[in-house]
């Protein structure tokens, strides 16, 4: 069988979303000057982040800062913007590719960092990159059922050590082009935090109404982009392919009324240039209503979408329809509606 997952909500609303970004700046330069030896002896151009990916920079955290305590931050900032306080939060799921150890969940530590009550069911979400809307619409389907009253989303991505160790294993003098190649999508990532607080629409009238969306799977890619904490290894070429049939394929497949192609924003996973430029060209998306936010902080993988919607929010008004995007190797795609 083949087609979309789809998801409704009558009463769920986004009550904030914000972001905590790390303080130093890594300009793709850097990261080229260090790399010149190999770009030199494998005739790439110097500043291929720049021409191939559009990454200009990215961040990573400086001294004193850490991924953990950035995102408690964050979700700290959101509870506050929502009028919400840590013991009435029932509910949270962090969404993180990137985490210290296998065990116990990321997400005790923010748990516990947060004040959140005992009561509070906490867990980790992971599904590459699109965890964090996967992470949306599963509180918004314990909201509407009426499991819990109030939800916390949260990502905090630490790709710095994986950068580190990226750049240090293509220094190697073995190192051919397709081993470049297959490690480059490593070279755009970079670090962050966000966070989202979710809650009963009716509770809420004048919050951001959370829609419904759409999932839709291609698993049989699911060999295409493999990583840990050591690197991540993409075949770049199958997986832009596999990843925008799959877009295609579930956009089509859309309940008509929702009129996608008629959205006010589109808040789309930060990859690249290409990338962005594929999904926009693939269905036929209003480039000027796609912000972009990777030139200047990369890929930050979940974290991404939350990010850039929480930079875009000042432009929203009431009454603009927002659709979040993204595409997670594996091969996995997410679309989920707001009403701003």
């Amino acid at each position: 069988m083949s087609g979309n997952a789809t998801t409704r909500f009558g009463d769920v609303a986004l009550l904030s979303v914000t972001s905590r970004l790390p303080s130093t700046v890594t300009p793709s330069s850097d990261i080229q000057r260090r790399l010149a030896p190999t770009l030199k002896r494998l005739r790439l151009p110097s500043s291929l982040l720049e021409r191939v990916a559009g990454v200009e920079a990215r961040r990573n955290w400086g001294p004193g800062e850490d991924v953990t305590s950035a995102t408690v931050e964050a979700a700290r900032d959101a509870l506050e913007v929502a009028g919400v306080e840590p013991e009435e939060v029932g509910l949270l799921i962090n969404t993180s590719v990137t985490r210290p150890h296998l065990e116990p969940s990321v997400a005790v530590a923010l748990h516990h960092g947060l004040g959140l009550p005992s009561s509070a069911v906490n867990f980790d979400v992971a599904n590459a990159c699109l965890g964090f809307i996967n992470g949306m619409t599963l509180a918004a389907g314990m909201i509407e059922s009426g499991q819990v009253r109030y939800a916390v989303v949260v990502d905090g991505e630490d790709a710095d050590d994986l950068q580190v160790n990226t750049v240090e294993r293509l220094l190697r003098a073995d190192v051919a082009r397709e081993d470049l190649l297959s490690e480059f999508a490593s070279l755009t990532l970079g670090s962050g935090s966000a966070a989202a607080v979710l809650g009963p629409a009716q509770a809420h009238p004048d919050a951001h109404r959370v829609l419904g969306g759409v999932t839709r799977a291609a698993t049989q890619h699911h060999g295409l982009c493999l990583g840990s904490p050591d690197g991540m290894f993409t075949d770049a070429e199958a997986l832009l392919e596999g990843g925008l049939e799959l877009v295609v394929d579930a956009w089509k497949d859309a309940v008509p009324e929702w009129d996608w192609g008629t959205m006010d924003r589109y808040i789309t996973h930060q990859v690249s240039r290409v990338h962005t430029n594929a999904i926009v060209e693939a269905v036929g998306l209003d480039r000027s209503k796609v912000p972009t936010t990777f030139p200047r902080l990369g890929n930050v993988g979940p974290a991404s979408v939350p990010i850039t919607l929480a930079q875009e929010a000042a432009s929203l008004v009431a009454g603009d329809r927002v659709l979040l995007m993204g595409v997670g190797s594996g091969i996995n795609t997410a679309m989920l509606e707001l009403a701003w």
